[in-house]
């Protein structure tokens, strides 16, 4: 009887027995482009035994995708703080990259379930409260930068650390999704781009929701090449990037959409990112960040045992900027109120004090 997870494929006119990630991984040099990303190929730091189902690359995005750090993405800010259920968080910022991603991985070829591990992780390190907590780190301990963090995250922070031991092409396009170095592999160039379309458009439409713009406000560039739905305007980018990239052996926007991107995002920085309507909240965000890093670096011992653990390996600040910027939005906004509130309405014994 055939082995569950073996089948039999004929090779120059022999039968050979091989296992299903042996059978995918054969596909992937008769199918993907020859500048596409192999997981046979793929290595890692830690040594591993192989899958019977799964490639390297299907492992990296499993491990990703039930780590405790990819959980805490769906209570972690994209733009609007505590905003309701209809807006993007970090989680849905990821997993609409990585429908991205996908769609162009497919459409040049190239390897989806790489670009699908990229996408999940590349923001696994991210602050609470978006980037004005990230910048708020930053001040505090004299560098922070999340695509950094994130790579800290799945190589020495999770699995009480352990780390998730992923693949060098999955680890370097985590690190260079953002930035001016740019990731080894094509993979990891369209997590990068994706990255800019998605949070642009899932951005813009919030913002209609949140009634901050309407659609009218769009300079008439991004207008006239994209339209004003959120739809159209994700097709716009991608069919412009597939066609664009298609052969060239890099991942490019035409210099056409390449200005219309650029408009885009210095609309949306000025209108949105760096409003005025916005200010309130960021600065509510930087003053919990603050104050609970500061609590911490003078009281270490209020941490959970795990952290406590890592104090001798990685000293005391970076213990602390490891704990802050993994909370969630919501959990930070309670350990601030734990710590600095007092807790008035309070009865004992029946009296209110």
């Amino acid at each position: 009887m055939q082995n569950t997870y073996k089948n039999y494929f004929a090779w120059k006119g022999t039968a050979v027995l091989q296992t299903i990630r042996e059978r995918t991984e054969e596909l992937e040099y008769q199918i993907l482009s020859p500048d596409a990303a192999k997981s046979r190929e793929a290595k890692r730091q830690g040594e591993i035994d192989l899958c019977p189902f799964r490639t390297a690359y299907q492992r990296d995005r499993d491990r990703i995708l039930h780590s405790k750090s990819f959980r805490r993405l769906k209570h972690k800010t994209q733009v609007y703080i505590m905003s309701g259920d209809h807006y993007r968080t970090r989680m849905t910022h990821s997993l609409e990259v990585a429908q991205i991603s996908r769609t162009i991985a497919r459409g040049l070829r190239l390897n989806e379930d790489l670009v699908e591990a990229i996408a999940l992780g590349h923001d696994v390190g991210h602050t609470p409260f978006g980037h004005s907590g990230e910048a708020a780190m930053a001040e505090l301990c004299g560098h922070f930068a999340h695509n950094e963090q994130s790579l800290r995250v799945v190589d020495v922070l999770e699995r009480e650390g352990a780390g998730l031991n992923l693949t060098d092409d999955v680890r370097d396009g985590i690190v260079h999704h953002t930035g001016k170095e740019r990731a080894k592999t094509l993979e990891g160039r369209i997590v990068h781009h994706a990255d800019r379309i998605a949070y642009l458009c899932h951005d813009y439409d919030d913002s209609l929701r949140a009634g901050l713009l309407v659609p009218n406000d769009l300079p008439p560039l991004v207008r006239d090449a994209l339209g004003d739905a959120h739809s159209a305007m994700i097709t716009g980018f991608v069919s412009d990037i597939i066609t664009t990239s298609e052969g060239i052996h890099d991942i490019s926007f035409s210099p056409a959409m390449q200005a219309v991107m650029k408009t885009f995002r210095g609309f949306m920085f000025e209108r949105i990112y760096h409003s005025k309507a916005l200010a309130r909240e960021r600065e509510q965000a930087v003053f919990v960040l603050r104050q609970l890093y500061e609590y911490f670096i003078r009281h270490i011992d209020r941490l959970p045992r795990e952290f406590l653990d890592r104090e001798e390996r990685w000293g005391r600040q970076q213990t602390v900027v490891d704990y802050v910027a993994g909370l969630t939005d919501g959990y930070a906004v309670q350990l601030f109120h734990e710590i600095f509130v007092p807790p008035v309405g309070m009865t004992i014994k029946g009296h209110i004090i």
